[in-house]
């Protein structure tokens, strides 16, 4: 049966810039221009066509109509599929499909995951490229997650199960060596930058979770650099879920071909195990920023001639008992002594580290002393 595109909305959907790198990956070459806006490409034994270079012409649903028409018969596909290839060919594309799906079907439950899993790998990509580290505090990155946030949850398409991440439109380059792989990441826009670092994160963790299968246990520290972190770790578990195997994939922009055009890692449920392990080491090797601790100084120490001082804390982390280690600047100190006096809990703020069994709390204040009233109450002073 022969479809064919005729609703104008999403005739306008299709971008010039989009109709262009189709024209030109599909043998195409721009000969002149035609009018103000408009440019004639030809090609060897595929006809002539005329390629809108903006939106605004008052028949420009027409015209992209005739150019599916024309591109459909030339590739010999139908126009349905060819106009979902034209949305997407300027627009790198990620693609997190599940190998076992029952009749290309999941649980509404299995969905949300599958989905907040594959948005949280962007995620965790996007802010990697800021500056690596090991964790990320959830929305702390303000320009990942608005990059994040302009990127569209695509159709599903035929498969056991996809879920597909459209990118934000990736500029066409200012340059004509597009195919060069030593380009560095930063000459990138940031729409593909994401996804360039998203393959290399990828392609990380899957070498680091051989590695550590096969006994060696610093494979996960020394691909932090590429943007592996326990955030990637728990999308990664996310979506993984309960089925046996996932691939992701990345497929480039036509506006900005990169070789291979597209990347394919492949993850499986045993791999589940080692990811979680992975992320709670990379956990305790990162501060908490902004702990809140509630407990009683147990050790005062300060040295001979010195103003500040360092305690010892007894408190609550993760819900077991802990003794936290804090060096305070005098007032905070004296503070300390006074509730350690009155045996008076206090409330300390710091960004909490753990080094092997011990816990300590840098950049740490004391907020609140709490001191009993005269009729038994709690007053914060």
């Amino acid at each position: 049966m022969k479809v064919e595109i005729r609703d104008s909305s999403a005739l306008q959907a299709v971008s010039p810039t989009a109709l262009a790198a189709y024209a030109r990956a599909a043998g195409w070459t721009k000969l002149e221009s035609y009018g103000e806006h408009s440019d004639v490409y030809v090609g060897e034994h595929i006809p002539e066509v005329i390629v809108p270079r903006t939106q605004l012409l008052a028949d420009y649903p027409s015209v992209v109509s005739r150019l599916i028409e024309i591109f459909a018969q030339v590739a010999e596909r139908d126009e349905l599929s060819l106009y979902r290839d034209l949305i997407t060919a300027d627009r790198d594309v990620v693609r997190v499909r599940v190998t076992n799906a029952d009749s290309g079907s999941l649980s509404v439950n299995e969905g949300v995951e599958l989905v907040r899993g594959a948005r949280d790998l962007l995620l965790a990509a996007a802010c990697s490229l800021w500056e690596p580290r090991p964790l990320y505090r959830a929305g702390a990155n303000r320009d990942a997650t608005e990059l994040v946030n302009r990127v569209r949850l695509g159709q599903t398409e035929h498969g056991s199960f996809v879920v597909t991440l459209l990118t934000p439109p990736v500029p066409p380059p200012m340059q004509t060596n597009l195919f060069n792989e030593d380009d560095d990441l930063a000459d990138f826009p940031i729409e593909r930058r994401v996804t360039r670092r998203l393959t290399e994160a990828l392609l990380a963790v899957r070498s680091a979770t051989e590695m550590t299968a096969g006994g060696d246990g610093s494979a996960f520290a020394g691909a932090v650099e590429k943007g592996v972190s326990a955030n990637l770790c728990d999308a990664l578990v996310k979506v993984i879920g309960q089925f046996p195997t996932i691939d992701v994939t990345v497929a480039w922009a036509r506006t900005w071909p990169v070789e291979p055009e597209r990347r394919v890692v492949g993850f499986a449920e045993g791999d589940s195990p080692i990811l979680r392990q992975a992320a709670a080491s990379f956990r305790d090797r990162e501060p908490q920023p902004e702990t809140r601790l509630f407990g009683f100084v147990r050790l005062l120490k300060r040295g001979e001639g010195q103003d500040a001082g360092t305690i010892s804390l007894d408190t609550s982390v993760d819900g077991a008992p802990r003794s936290v280690t804090a060096a305070l600047t005098q007032s905070d100190y004296d503070r300390a002594i006074q509730a350690h006096k009155e045996k008076a809990p206090i409330v300390l703020k710091g960004d909490l580290e753990r080094a092997g069994q011990r816990w300590r709390l840098l950049s740490p204040r004391v907020t609140d002393v709490i001191h009993a009233g005269p009729t038994g109450e709690e007053e914060v002073g």
